[in-house]
């Protein structure tokens, strides 16, 4: 059975930074596009970041551009988020999820296969 297995949440100071990993198992990721979302308590899933199935192609929410830096590793079938110069307002559960489009999606229907999750909380 497919498995997304996000890991490297955790607390942090406003300003610094946290590396999030997106494992697979049972699933090719280089066969797909891989985003990342996010969560807060009480608003909507949304998108952050999407990588290309072979990384040419990158698109990120503007909110993090500048500041968040997405990767993949198709060798040890995982994706990356680097988030840099955190801020209170990124503070949210963050999942990782597959796409089988070549346009790389922005929308949850898009995607096909989710992660459980893993919370970042950033203190001011």
């Amino acid at each position: 059975q497919a498995q997304l297995v996000e890991s490297g949440g955790g607390l942090v100071q406003a300003g610094g930074s946290l590396r999030l990993s997106c494992a697979a198992s049972g699933r090719t990721l280089s066969n797909y596009a891989v985003g990342w979302f996010r969560q807060a308590p009480g608003k909507e899933r949304e998108f952050v970041a999407v990588i290309s199935r072979r990384g040419a192609v990158i698109n990120y929410a503007d909110s993090v551009k500048g500041r968040f830096t997405i990767s993949r590793d198709n060798a040890k079938n995982t994706v990356y988020l680097q988030m840099s110069s955190l801020k209170p307002e990124d503070t949210a559960v963050y999942y990782c999820a597959t796409s089988p489009r070549t346009v790389l999606p922005t929308t949850t229907a898009m995607y096909d296969y989710w992660g459980q999750g893993t919370q970042v909380t950033v203190s001011s």
